[in-house]
């Protein structure tokens, strides 16, 4: 069929294949992007219908659309829905670790023949050259990209096997990208377009405010005032929640002890075996777990409508990681409390987290392996004896650096012109050093938000780069009547100009609260600064 960008035509297919009456205007806007053949990036809050974006222009563009997911439990939730319609037109299929080579083979058979339009795929199946090859040959016309926030190292849930997601799409083809996250900061916004090679896309970012959540913040003096809050909460509310712990440890502790107290709870974290935890998860959608203590592995996937309140036990790492974990509630539309209990000590506790920099000696080595010969993760793992986790942080630094690229058949190499393995390592280390001082000043705006008197929502959008000029009316401070309304105007500088600071160099303007404006700035991250002082010392420029 013609192309068309008409809004009619996606209301039309709404309303036919999933009965919806009415589209959001921004998901619209995101929509006709896609049949404009663009590439787009959309940051909505859950349950905001981020989906359809992609599913109903799926159903009017030639050719499958390839869905890219970093969960199987998200993937199969997806397919079954869309299966649950019974229309050719939405059919998906799967193909990953748990299918057999003959499911495999006949999933791209019904695909090649028309019969589904729907492939959900992990980055690590389409890294082998083989299955991208067969990916290619299917012609798709659109990629979507779900969870996309994990492609960035800004990001609270970063996966090395994202890193290589641009190239694997140029090997596919190149059809249009459509990205697609629940939350994402200007950095992570920036750094998704960077590592999937956006061209021009549409960016919708749009409705983070919840305003069935109420959020709330007390500031604990001692472990037991902690502890008689959270048992405040508990005892006023029996519907299901999540209690988010910085630690192993502390998931487990917490755990015993609230069931001891009469609050049965379970634990779970990363260093549990992976069956344990998949039944965990589905016992808790499933109802059979009241309460789960958690660190934030226990995240993606959790689609639960009737979560009615999320506690974090101590400041969390960034406004970023507390926006998503606070998301998991009132998914029903429900009211659902947030509820924040610090320390002054927490602070100390997430700069221990946040780790040291990477070794020079192994940036130095890891260069020099690949100015030999393209090799791929698994020959590189080998080689230098880095898991993972550090082996993919080590090169996106080296990526970042102009000292390594994605080849073909799942290799990496160096660029032809790339720096010497010495150079790389102490640009590579240099670049570490800035992510270092902005990873600290998330947690900085963390503390901030926890401290302010002032309106939460306010404080919450404007480090996401939303700007609220009425106060959200659903935080505590809110309800106590020491959040202010801004004028509108709010300061000398438009929300999202670029400005210089004479120290600090070039940043963003984010938003204003109250009297303070947010800036992010390149080198040292999110800073809070006066209005007052801001005008009165000429402190920034328009860059």
């Amino acid at each position: 069929m013609k192309l068309t960008r008409h809004s009619t035509t996606l209301r039309r297919a709404a309303r036919s294949l999933f009965g919806w009456t009415a589209l959001r205007p921004n998901q619209l806007a995101a929509m006709r992007a896609v049949m404009k053949r663009r590439d787009a990036l959309v940051v909505l809050p859950t349950g905001a219908g981020k989906s359809a974006i992609y599913q109903i222009p799926a159903s009017l563009i030639p050719g499958p659309t390839v869905v890219v997911s970093p969960l199987l439990a998200l993937q199969q939730d997806q397919i079954a829905a869309l299966n649950e319609r019974q229309r050719p037109e939405l059919r998906a299929v799967r193909i990953s670790s748990h299918e057999s080579p003959a499911q495999r083979a006949e999933a791209v058979e019904e695909l090649r023949a028309g019969r589904a339009e729907f492939l959900f795929i992990t980055p690590e199946q389409l890294s082998d050259p083989d299955r991208m090859a067969e990916v290619r040959s299917l012609r798709p016309g659109l990629v979507a990209v779900d969870e996309a926030h994990c492609i960035s190292a800004w990001g609270h849930d970063f996966r090395p096997d994202y890193l290589a997601l641009g190239h694997l799409v140029e090997g596919i083809g190149r059809p249009p990208v459509v990205a697609l996250t629940a939350t994402a900061s200007p950095p992570v916004r920036d750094d998704i377009v960077a590592r999937l090679r956006l061209r021009d896309p549409e960016i919708v970012v749009s409705g983070l405010d919840r305003p069935n959540l109420f959020l709330e913040v007390a500031y604990c003096p001692t472990e037991d005032y902690r502890w008689r809050r959270l048992l405040a909460l508990l005892g006023s509310d029996e519907r299901p929640g999540i209690i988010y712990v910085p630690t192993r440890r502390a998931a487990e502790e917490l755990a015993a002890r609230l069931t001891e107290a009469g609050f049965p709870a379970r634990y779970y974290h990363g260093g549990m075996p992976a069956g344990a935890r998949g039944e965990l998860h589905e016992a808790f959608l499933a109802d059979q777990v009241p309460i789960m203590v958690a660190t934030s592995a226990f995240g993606m996937g959790i689609d639960k409508p009737n979560i009615a309140w999320v506690v974090h036990m101590a400041l969390p790492d960034s406004p970023d990681s507390y926006f998503q974990e606070i998301g998991r509630a009132g998914r029903d539309g429900e009211p659902a409390r947030v509820l924040l209990l610090w320390q002054a000590e927490d602070v100390g506790l997430r700069r221990f987290f946040s780790g040291g920099l990477p070794d020079g000696t192994e940036l130095r080595d890891l260069a020099a392996l690949l100015r030999e010969k393209p090799r791929t993760r698994k020959e590189l793992r080998e080689a230098t004896g880095l898991g993972p986790r550090k082996l993919g942080h080590q090169l996106s630094l080296l990526e970042q650096v102009g000292a390594a690229e994605p080849r073909a058949k799942g290799r990496i190499g160096a660029p032809r012109y790339a720096p010497k393995p010495v150079d790389a390592a102490a640009a590579a280390l240099a670049e570490a050093e800035r992510q270092q001082t902005v990873t600290r000043s998330r947690t900085d705006m963390m503390r901030a938000f926890a401290e302010t008197t002032g309106c939460r929502g306010q404080a919450l959008l404007a480090y996401f780069g939303e700007q609220m000029t009425e106060v959200c009316g659903h935080c505590d401070n809110c309800h106590a009547g020491t959040s202010t309304a801004d004028d509108g105007a709010v300061g000398p500088f438009p929300v999202h100009s670029q400005v210089r600071h004479p120290e600090w160099g070039s940043g963003l303007v984010l938003g204003y609260e109250e009297d303070r404006m947010t800036v992010l700035f390149d080198e040292v991250g999110y800073k809070t600064l006066s209005v007052r002082v801001v005008s009165e010392q000429d402190l920034l420029t328009l860059d």
